[in-house]
């Protein structure tokens, strides 16, 4: 069975039994980047001293304002996904490497509303502003130190959770590439 080309327009026409759209790669590339950095750069944030004063709130209003613009990705790849059905998995594949590409797609997406959720409700219940790349947004609710270590809590354990799970996902992807069965060229263009 032959593979149909992928358009050049929106992707919509492709096969979609057999690839996914060129929008749904171009969300996947544009979130792994934006993702990877964003958890590479709140491992590294908690290292930054808090005095002098200034340079550690700098950094973290910047992992905010990139963690909002995700947010936004995240709410586009999900509405896409939603309008636009995967391709199938091949038949040949057994069925416990079925079930756990489909479970940790779940754990990927609960993890990317998971992840900017409870970021910006537990920067949303500190005392200080969020700031959008230098712009104070408006405060919503009252500042409620409870209320933001418990956020901080889910932000931080579920922080381990999407990398433990990104690595199974790139580990997958590398086991199919190796096996050259089909899977991988599903998502290249």
């Amino acid at each position: 069975m032959e593979d149909t080309p992928l358009s050049t327009d929106d992707g919509a026409s492709a096969k979609s039994s057999s690839r996914y759209t060129l929008i749904a790669i171009a969300l996947h590339g544009l979130l792994a980047i934006g993702l990877l950095y964003q958890l590479g750069l709140g491992v590294w944030m908690e290292d930054i001293p808090k005095s002098p004063p200034g340079i550690r709130a700098e950094w973290f209003n910047w992992h905010k304002s990139i963690g909002l613009v995700l947010g936004l990705l995240i709410v586009l790849r999900g509405a896409w996904r939603l309008s636009h059905r995967p391709p199938a998995l091949p038949d040949h594949l057994p069925r416990w490497q079925t079930w756990t590409a489909n479970a940790n797609h779940a754990l990927l997406y609960a993890c990317m509303v998971i992840m900017p959720l409870s970021g910006f409700l537990g920067s949303s219940f500190t005392p200080y502003p969020i700031k959008f790349f230098g712009t104070a947004l408006p405060r919503l609710w009252e500042a409620s130190a409870a209320m933001k270590d418990a956020l901080s809590a889910i932000h931080t354990a579920c922080s381990y959770v999407f990398m433990f799970t990104i690595a199974a996902h790139i580990m997958a992807a590398f086991w199919h590439a190796l096996r050259r069965d089909g899977i991988l060229k599903r998502m290249w263009p």
